[in-house]
């Protein structure tokens, strides 16, 4: 590692354990989502008023409906029909991890392209959790996406800092050895200063980590093989992981050579686009 990386590596979990870090806050919207979706009695109406204020979030829910994972016979056009067609829960989970995307703005180019790049993962991450939940668990699907879309949070953080320390944004290399070592430790701070529920809050900190062994399948497992299949065939380090000795995939008991899987799982890919 280079004395660069070591070195913001050191400072950045030193802000972490000091509370020094400024982190990014939930946008207001994920806030007055959150807040009506813990009334049990919401109604599909005061939830698409909420919703709708966002109209740029209402149209990419409308656009999840309409996806082919999802395809109704007839084309929803509406924020309250789309709402019926998801239900409360997931269209308050999936708007909650879609406003998140609000979050990744940049002031220079080169982090623009990269957390773009770290977003459209996520979106995949997401779309091929939710499909794998649906199919072969009994775990809400809504929750597995919205693990998806968080599973990167931590980037953020490390971004902005790096935007403010032009030594280590000229620096590639050191970048992404710091956001490989550090995005983990800090996506679980968020989520817990975010208050996400624990179950979610260490899908970050818990996805990459291949050895471990739940008692039972529950969301962390399903991002890390959303994560895995996303990398097949590619020449990142995951690609060349044995699967079949991985334990996340073992409980969910699936085959990557299987096509009719595969196929499945590359539409569900571009279903949050």
């Amino acid at each position: 590692m280079s004395k660069l990386a070591d070195k913001v590596q050191q400072d950045l979990v030193e802000a972490i354990d000091n509370d020094d870090l400024v982190l990014p806050t939930l946008p207001e919207v994920a806030l007055q989502i959150r807040r009506a979706a813990e009334d049990p009695e919401i109604s599909v109406s005061t939830l698409s008023k909420v919703i709708g204020r966002d109209t740029a979030l209402s149209a990419r829910l409308i656009k999840v409906v309409n996806s082919p994972l999802l395809r109704a016979t007839q084309e929803v056009t509406d924020l309250h029909t789309a709402i019926t067609r998801l239900g409360v829960n997931y269209s308050s989970n999936l708007a909650i991890g879609l406003v998140m995307e609000q979050i990744f703005h940049a002031r220079s180019e080169v982090v623009e392209k990269k957390m773009r790049d770290v977003w459209r993962k996520s979106l995949e991450v997401a779309g091929i959790s939710y499909a794998l939940c649906r199919s072969y668990s009994q775990l809400k699907p809504d929750q597995a996406a919205l693990g998806g879309l968080v599973h990167q949070i931590g980037v953020l953080p490390i971004l902005t800092y790096a935007e403010d320390h032009y030594e280590l944004l000229a620096d590639p290399v050191s970048l992404n050895h710091v956001i490989e070592h550090i995005h983990p430790l800090l996506g679980d701070k968020l989520l817990k200063v975010w208050d996400f529920p624990e179950k979610l809050a260490l899908v970050p900190g818990q996805y990459l980590n291949l050895q471990r062994d739940s008692t039972k399948l529950d969301y962390i497992d399903l991002v890390q093989v959303a994560t895995l299949y996303c990398h097949k065939g590619t020449d990142h380090p995951l690609a060349r992981i044995d699967v079949s000795e991985v334990p996340a995939f073992k409980k969910l008991g699936i085959d990557l050579d299987d096509e009719v899987l595969c196929c499945d799982l590359e539409e569900s890919r571009s279903l949050l686009y």
